[in-house]
């Protein structure tokens, strides 16, 4: 039986998946309904049974991603303590960006679908987010409990600005440009902890 004939779930699960490889390998440029049904073997209208745009289909890939990620902070390796745990978290992070680089270009380097037409797109996103600046007020209870809220959004968009840009680092050639003994690498993320956690537990007036 073909693809075409099977039930709904199988097209668009199929469709999903070949706009998934389109942009792994060709990038995100070359998507289009019109490319995965033709890579699909289905007539051009098919993949439109479940998404009435490209921009519909990307904004499920998106979602998903969102998703994925999301759920890969939450089954972190919990810590012993507070700080312990939000250092997980950030190691989460990092290990996500490594072992996902699809999905993380996905979220955070694509110019996404207008999230007020596709609210489902973000639920995810906010809610890894939101996960983020609980750990943060867990910490900041213990340290600065006048301050708890005042300092915990900001924190936590310091700590995601700076781990995107180790990651984007790391996805780069840039650190074999500059010349990095390996040791230096092997440490970066060790380090970038260590300064993010330095700032976390001083006076707010070290903020960004």
């Amino acid at each position: 039986m073909s693809l075409q004939r099977k039930n709904k779930k199988d097209l668009k699960e199929a469709c999903v998946k070949q706009a998934m490889s389109i942009v792994d390998k060709k990038g995100l440029e070359h998507l289009s309904l019109r490319e995965v049904a033709r890579k699909l073997g289905v007539s051009h209208q098919a993949p439109y049974r479940h998404f009435p745009s490209r921009e519909h289909l990307l904004a499920e890939m998106v979602r998903r991603a969102y998703e994925d990620f999301a759920s890969f902070l939450r089954n972190r390796e919990p810590g012993e303590n507070e700080e312990d745990d939000l250092r997980n978290m950030g190691i989460a992070y990092v290990t996500y960006s490594m072992k996902h680089p699809l999905y993380y270009r996905l979220m955070f380097n694509t110019s996404l679908p207008n999230p007020e037409a596709h609210p489902e797109m973000m639920k995810s996103s906010q809610f890894a987010f939101n996960l983020l600046v609980q750990g943060i007020r867990q910490v900041h209870a213990i340290r600065f409990p006048d301050q708890v809220e005042e300092r915990s959004v900001k924190d936590a968009l310091f700590i995601w600005f700076s781990l995107h840009g180790l990651c984007s680092i790391l996805e780069s050639e840039v650190i074999g440009a500059i010349s990095l003994d390996k040791a230096t690498q092997a440490s970066m993320v060790d380090a970038i902890f260590e300064r993010l956690s330095w700032v976390m537990n001083h006076d707010a007036n070290l903020q960004v």
